[in-house]
């Protein structure tokens, strides 16, 4: 009886394990992001101040991005592609948020297998209304804000259907009627700022 009761409680502690670390690395991702108090929304159309950023008259991608974020390194490759696609139409620029760990400007453009610009100033994100990584924005060339949202429904990046900042890219560059997009593609998903922690 007693050899029992063991073995249930054995089991009891490793589903209740299994469930945290579930919770931990993956379920917790999928909740829509915190909304900061005090938190400035920037609407689309609205001018953003990127003063840093801009050095042509091209679009500006950011890619708001944290070492540390699963949901950053998870679309590593994704964001990657889209760069050695469009880069050549689009200024792309990587902004780090990220508290804990200094990092340098050739580290990330290693991660990216690419030479672009890197910041780290958190006040890039105040300007664009972003308060999680990974996020997404697009500025238009007259430095309106076109899109700020998620790169996929999922955080691997893995549905075509659903590549939100590729299609907002797209949509730009052809000069359509901006696509509209679901609530999947617009409310932050991943890890909250200052920290970055969920």
């Amino acid at each position: 009886m007693r050899r029992k009761i063991l073995v249930g409680l054995w089991i009891s502690l490793l589903f209740c394990a299994i469930s945290f670390l579930f919770w931990q690395n993956e379920i917790k991702y999928t909740l829509p992001t915190p909304i900061p108090q005090n938190f400035n929304q920037i609407a689309i159309g609205n001018k953003v101040d990127l003063k840093c950023c801009i050095t042509d008259n091209r679009p500006v991608f950011i890619h708001f991005f944290n070492p540390d974020c699963p949901c950053s390194r998870f679309n590593i490759p994704h964001v990657s592609g889209l760069i050695k696609k469009y880069g050549d139409r689009i200024n792309f620029k990587i902004v780090v948020l990220n508290k804990k760990k200094n990092f340098t400007i050739e580290e990330i453009q290693k991660k990216f297998d690419a030479k672009i610009p890197v910041y780290f100033d958190e006040s890039i994100a105040k300007n664009c209304g972003v308060f999680s990584t990974p996020q997404a924005v697009i500025v238009d060339p007259s430095h309106n804000l076109y899109y700020r949202g998620n790169y996929n429904k999922t955080r691997y990046c893995t549905n075509a259907d659903s590549n939100y900042a590729q299609m907002a890219l797209e949509s730009l560059l052809k000069q359509t009627k901006t696509p509209s997009f679901d609530a999947l593609a617009l409310r932050a998903y991943g890890c909250s700022l200052p920290k970055c922690s969920k």
